[in-house]
């Protein structure tokens, strides 16, 4: 039964040699010439205005949860197009496969409604 388990530990073993190698290799062998420029802070080639600290409207996390949720879409309908676009047509199962989406893209699609009637898409 052990046996099972260790092509999974020897790849999680060399994944993360594999991170920790990287890290160390550009932490010792990088270059470094700091200088002025490259320790003020940058956003989008202008100078900060006004504090980090300083507090975001609710709109902004709204939008984000909601690309969150819109763009995990994506996460469901690749593998589920590779899976039944990729099989033989008539393999058993494949008929629950498509209602099992239709079903998730009509949830997914009443919630976008929703969300658009609400008005949470409109940008001020």
């Amino acid at each position: 039964m052990h046996q099972s388990y260790v092509p999974m530990l020897l790849l999680t073993i060399v994944a993360a040699g594999t991170a920790v190698g990287m890290i160390a290799l550009s932490h010792f062998a990088g270059p470094r010439r700091p200088t002025e420029a490259k320790g003020e802070p940058y956003e989008s080639g202008m100078p900060p205005l006004g504090s980090a600290r300083e507090r975001f409207s609710v709109k902004f996390y709204l939008v984000a949860m909601l690309f969150i949720v819109f763009d995990l879409e994506t996460v469901f309908l690749i593998p589920w197009g590779a899976i039944y676009f990729g099989s033989s047509g008539g393999a058993p199962g494949m008929g629950f496969l498509l209602v099992e989406m239709i079903v998730f893209l009509v949830i997914l699609f009443a919630g976008w409604v929703y969300v658009w009637k609400r008005g949470a898409l409109e940008w001020d």
